[in-house]
């Protein structure tokens, strides 16, 4: 799931990216273009029942990502805005900053 908080007076966007519980055993990191590619951990959140990922991204712009589960099988997120073919014969997901 990805939630986005539009903000009226700053050239940014809250961008949540949120997996459930359900689908990993022990863990998930995203995967993105804006961290470089690296894989980082999100937060596993009880109280959701979900791990999380928060971060700020530019506005009016676009942004290619997947998650890692438990450190070896790729997946894309169902509410990506768009999917675009990687170099790996797979889709990345697309999540975009466009008002």
């Amino acid at each position: 799931m990805i939630n986005k908080r539009f903000f009226k007076t700053k050239n940014e966007v809250e961008v949540t990216f949120e997996v459930p519980a359900a689908q990993a055993e022990n863990s998930v990191a995203l995967v993105a273009d804006f961290l470089d590619w690296q894989p980082t951990e999100m937060k596993k959140v009880a109280k959701t029942k979900s791990f999380k990922f928060k971060t700020r991204l530019p506005k009016d712009s676009e942004f290619e990502f997947r998650y890692l589960v438990d450190g070896q099988k790729w997946e894309n997120d169902p509410q990506a805005d768009l999917y675009r073919p990687n170099d790996f014969g797979e889709d990345n997901g697309l999540v975009s900053t466009h008002s």
